[in-house]
């Protein structure tokens, strides 16, 4: 079950990955071979084993393969045997930092060719450079081959309003009932200054419409790493002076790396977005390794054609950017090496796709919308949900008391300072308990007219475990008035059928691998296909991996909030029948919230395929996939089965929601 959760899958199916690993194996393999010496491998982060097999396959005389994760340890072990490789490959099962050399240790003598497959999307990240340094004083000869050879970092430096909103709540307005008054809503200033999250945001860039960011610089090559010399972990800056192609709001950095797997840069590998490569359309997938999006402390103004400067800043394992203008020597910025950290707070209680939930202005109007219908001027509020800002949308509207209950110290500050920033800090009281641990007096002795909630919780994983918004109406209960109010009134679980482009490949067998012995790889897909728990679905943000629907969507469930909590399971069962024909990879499941009778919020489709488009799926939230093992392994294209056949049961103990899928004729 680890060993796929870790989604070595993906990997295994990224045929150029494959092949082009293969080739600068090959070729080191025989290099050294060539200089009449034995070549001896060490692969680090073996993973499944591939590149140790790939290694030997190539004609190495030994491997010795690290794996840190000791599920996949396991599985390497079982692969490399089955395949007939035990003798010439061993599986180590730690940090390659605690790997030791000579007649007593892990390794006989030191290798002389380097392999390693230590990359996540920011390169760095997986703590590549600290392995690195270790592997070439303790484990390495003094000359060795490297494979990868080099790695190339880029960046292009872009305004784009639609990225910059998953990194900074952005002021809005808000009118009342009789549309005489305007309130603006705005962030406090520590927010506005924040450098954000110190981690990178990565993502399918593919997927973000051109139309959304402006590019303001060329494609720049930042710097390199030689992994065939010795590597160093410690900080370091590299400037890159550039002039902007147009002008415009410097606010995001979009980079990727590409990797040569030779020292002539014959066989490369690279993450570069398909608007850059010269054969869009052969792009190759993958989703083990996407492209960064990091965000600049401050927008800034650039003009076309003035010197500007931009900065890569690294530790040990963290990549981030800079822009200086280099009007004269001593009018820039300072080049700090310090790494980006929230100092807001806003950052550590709201993810990337939650600042573009909060900023985007149609949804919120949904809800203003929804609120104006059930508020009174004497109405007294209960928000539900973590970190957000329907109390204010209630103050703004004319309710008379409002009060907002956070499970969380940052959650709890993060509010008052946005309430105070607004001057509602007397208008609406901050309550940090559970909601089900409220009395009387956090309420200030008053009966809840309203409940209202989004609902969204930063625990939540999967589509419906925001459901704990209803077990919180149930928890307060006693303090709701008879005719409470209850805001969203109900939520429904919708269901449909679809077929992806290619996220189906994270669980499906793989194919071939030029001058490779493939009959190996399926042997490693189907031992990791063994791990896998049946009858669970899996959270993926869908408008990252394109989809067509195979079905028409269908509402499978309906949760009434004005009720309690029953203490009965729901279940329901059905069938769906698939209008058009294509691969049914599995079934995306999603909720909806209706706050009235006629306002609906989707967190999950929006608009569905025909024959040629994709589904259009909601940017904030993950929606939950249930993979179809049976089909996804026959890939069949469907003239039957003609129906799908469900059954889904909510469990209201444990707030879980299992489901079971079968076709039908």
């Amino acid at each position: 079950m680890d060993a796929v959760r870790s989604s070595y899958a993906d990997m295994l199916h990224d045929k150029d990955r494959n092949e082009k690993y293969y080739q600068g194996i090959r070729a080191a393999v025989h290099r050294v071979k060539e200089s009449g010496e034995r070549a001896i491998v060490l692969d680090i982060g073996t993973g499944t084993g591939l590149l140790s097999m790939m290694a030997v396959t190539a004609g190495a005389d030994f491997c010795y393969a690290i794996e840190v994760f000791k599920p996949m340890a396991d599985v390497a072990e079982t692969i490399v045997k089955k395949n007939g490789f035990s003798d010439k490959i061993k599986i180590i099962n730690k940090h390659s930092t605690e790997v030791t050399v000579g007649p007593d240790g892990d390794m006989q003598c030191r290798a002389n060719i380097l392999i390693t497959e230590l990359f996540d999307t920011e390169l760095i990240g997986e703590g590549a450079l600290p392995s690195y340094e270790h592997a070439h004083l303790h484990l390495v000869q003094e000359k060795w081959e490297a494979v990868p050879h080099r790695a190339t970092i880029y960046a292009q430096v872009v305004e784009s309003m639609r990225m910059w909103s998953w990194n900074k709540l952005l002021p809005f307005s808000v009118q009342s009932e009789a549309g005489n008054c305007e309130k603006n809503i705005v962030p406090f200033p520590e927010m506005e200054s924040c450098p954000g999250a110190p981690c990178v945001h990565d993502i399918q860039l593919n997927q973000v419409a051109q139309r959304d960011f402006k590019p303001l610089s060329e494609v720049l090559s930042m710097f390199r790493i030689d992994f065939s010399k010795a590597v160093s972990s410690s900080p370091a800056s590299h400037t890159v002076h550039f002039e902007p192609v147009t002008s415009g709001k410097a606010q995001v950095i979009l980079s990727w790396w590409d990797i040569d797997m030779d020292p002539d840069g014959t066989i490369k590998c690279t993450m570069e977005p398909h608007w850059i490569q010269q054969s869009p359309q052969d792009v190759p997938w993958r989703d083990h390794w996407m492209q960064c999006v990091y965000f600049l402390p401050d927008e800034e103004s650039v003009e076309q054609g003035e010197c500007l400067s931009l900065t890569a800043h690294h530790d040990d394992y963290c990549l981030w950017f800079s822009i200086q203008k280099n009007r004269n020597e001593e009018g820039g910025k300072d080049v700090s090496l310090e790494r980006p950290i929230c100092r807001c707070e806003a950052h550590m209680l709201w993810n990337r796709p939650r600042f573009g939930e909060l900023n985007d202005q149609q949804r919120m109007d949904q809800y203003i919308q929804a609120l104006k219908k059930v508020l009174k001027a004497d109405s007294v509020c209960l928000c539900v949900s973590d970190g957000s800002l329907l109390p204010v949308l209630a103050h703004c509207l004319g309710a008379e008391q409002i009060f907002t209950v956070e499970n969380s110290l940052v959650s709890h500050h993060l509010m008052e300072k946005i309430f105070k920033a607004n001057h509602l800090g007397d208008a609406i009281k901050v309550i940090e308990k559970r909601p089900e641990l409220l009395n009387s007096a956090d309420l200030e002795n008053k009966k809840v007219s309203i409940l209202i909630g989004e609902p969204f919780f930063t625990t939540s994983l999967l589509p419906w475990h925001n459901l704990y918004f209803w077990y919180a109406r149930t928890a307060v209960e006693g303090h709701l008035n008879n005719n409470a109010t209850i805001l969203p009134q109900s939520a429904s679980l919708h269901v449909v059928i679809v077929e992806f482009k290619d996220l189906w490949r994270i669980r499906s067998p793989c194919g071939s691998c030029e001058g490779f012995d493939v009959s190996m790889m399926d042997e490693m897909i189907k031992l990791s296909l063994n791990f896998r728990e049946s009858q669970e679905a899996e959270p993926h943000p869908l408008w990252e991996y394109p989809c067509k629907s195979l079905s028409a969507p269908k509402e499978a469930m309906r949760f009434d909030f004005r009720q309690t909590v029953p203490e009965q399971s729901i279940s329901s069962e059905g069938s769906m029948k698939l209008v058009r024909n294509g691969k049914c990879h599995g079934a995306v499941l999603w909720m909806e919230y209706h706050l009235t009778e006629d306002i609906t919020v989707s967190t999950g489709l929006l608009q569905t395929s025909d024959e040629q488009d994709y589904c259009q799926w909601s940017p904030h939230r993950k929606q939950a996939v249930y993979f179809f093992n049976s089909v996804l392994e026959s890939e069949v294209e469907l003239a039957c089965p003609s129906e799908i056949e469900y059954s889904i049961c909510f469990n209201p103990k444990t707030g879980d929601i299992g489901m079971q899928f079968k076709s039908m004729v």
